[in-house]
Order: structure tokens, then sequence, then C-alpha cells
């Protein structure tokens, strides 16, 4: 029986980026679904403050070269990975200068978050996606950990949806309490028209606050879970809401047989027409 395939797509990973939920989770879930027998792939942005010489960052030639359009400007895409020896597990980084070489995450050194935090948001998921392709990787399921992975699900049913890579791709959201406080740029359902996103998507974000922006992405997700023990009121209601599978939050020590059931339950529902 061929292995199940899981995608972990995560704003931040451990070693890489120090110690929080997001971090931490993306560290240890992917290695636990691996054990549990499943096939996996990693990927995380390159931001600037990535030591690429103690972490062995490469670049992947065969993978970069592309260039991906936002917002009408060509950016090119370039990939690296590195290994994380003790999970025997390779993490892919989706880098480009003009959004991850700073050496902040997101925010600038006054707490400020990034203005383009959107565009860098729709750059790394359909890197992402584009590189999957060029691997030959066909994904069952993307597991989405924090906001930046946010236009994942839209992306997977509503552009990517016809090509035959992707025809059965779940995507599951994780809720974390990390919200951004600064809404995104107004323009952001602009710029996804731009991509090629139907009226029907885009006007539901027209409100780029932290919570729309959620509520919209889960609408899109086949599952969603809770990995934030004391989740905020407004993200718990999101959850409370959904209508996808769902699975609420479970302690550290459950979580790899939990979450690897969770996706064989998300495999097997019918793919979700939106």
């Amino acid at each position: 029986m061929e292995k199940k395939k899981i995608l972990f797509v995560s704003q931040e990973i451990f070693p890489f980026l120090p110690k929080t939920e997001v971090s931490n989770t993306s560290r240890r879930l992917p290695q636990g679904i691996q054990e549990s027998g499943k096939e996996i792939r990693v990927f995380t942005p390159r931001f600037g403050s990535i030591n690429e010489r103690r972490h062995q960052l490469h670049e992947v030639i065969r993978l970069s070269g592309m260039n991906l359009i936002i917002d009408d400007t060509d950016h090119p895409l370039i990939i690296k990975v590195a290994s994380i020896s003790a999970a025997r597990m390779q993490v892919y980084f989706i880098d480009n200068d003009e959004f991850f070489k700073r050496k902040n995450t997101v925010t600038d050194d006054k707490g400020t978050a990034y203005n383009d935090n959107d565009e860098r948001a729709m750059f790394f998921c359909r890197g992402v996606l584009e590189t999957v392709k060029k691997l030959g990787w066909q994904p069952d399921v993307i597991h989405c950990h924090g906001w930046m992975t946010a236009p994942m699900a839209l992306y997977v049913k509503k552009l990517y949806n016809k090509d035959p890579h992707f025809t059965d791709t779940k995507v599951v959201y994780s809720l974390y309490n990390d919200a951004f406080e600064i809404p995104w740029d107004t323009r952001y359902a602009e710029k996804l028209k731009f991509d090629g996103f139907e009226a029907e998507v885009t006007d539901q974000l027209k409100d780029t606050s932290h919570t729309n922006i959620t509520r919209v992405a889960i609408k899109y997700a086949d599952g969603v879970n809770v990995s934030s023990d004391d989740l905020s009121s407004d993200l718990r209601q999101i959850f409370e809401d959904a209508t996808c599978i769902k699975q609420d939050f479970i302690q550290e020590e459950n979580q790899n047989k939990v979450m690897s059931n969770f996706f064989n339950k998300v495999i097997e529902e019918p793919v979700l027409i939106q």
C-alpha cells in the first residue's frame, strides 16, 4: 500500500528560528507523522535571520530559477534545503531577496508588521506549490502552520484545482494564537484578482484583518485543528463555526497518533467543492 503523503508548510521551524508554539510544533509533528508511516515534505520561508552557514543551507539549482508574478511584478524563486539530522528530515526553504533577505521575520526592529506581508504570504504559498510540482511529489494533505500560510487553501481550491497534480489534495489549517494586529494591505483582494482569483473569492477578502483572513482560509480548507491550548475567543468561534473536519487541541504526548488519524479521516472524505 502506497504511503500517504503529508506536506507541512510552516511560517517558522525550530531550530532554524527560535522556539515558539508554531516553530516547535512544526519541528516535532512532521517527524512524528513520518515515524507513523507516512511520507512527508517540509517547507518554510528562508528569513534573513536564519544562519545559512550554521544550518548548512544550500541552493537546489534544479528547483530554482522560476519567476513568480505578484501584483504585476516578477520575483525570482530560489529554493534551498537543509537537514535536521536528529529527525532524519529535510526542510525546503522558499527564498527571494526582496521578500525574505531582511534580517527580521514578519516585523521590523520596532515590532511593526511589514507592509508587504500579504505579498510575502502569496509568494511563499505559490512558491511551495510550484516547487512541489517540480519535485513530482503529489501531496495527499497540505498542513498549514502560521498565518503566512493562510492563502494556501485558496490557491489549492481555486487556482490549482484544475492542475492534475493537486486534484485530490486536501488542505488542513492549524489555529495558533499568533495573530497579526495590523491588517494586511487594503489592496490584498486586488492582488489576488490579478493572480487569477474570481470575485467570489476576492470579495470575501476586502476585510484584511487577521480574523477575516483566517475565517476565509478555513472556509476553503478541508480540515482545521487547534494548536494553541488557550485559543483566543475570536479564533475559537471560527473553529466552532467551521463546517470542515475538525480536531480540537491535543496534548503533545498524544499528538502524533491523533493527527495521523485525523489526516486519514481528511484524506478519506470527498474533495470539498466550494
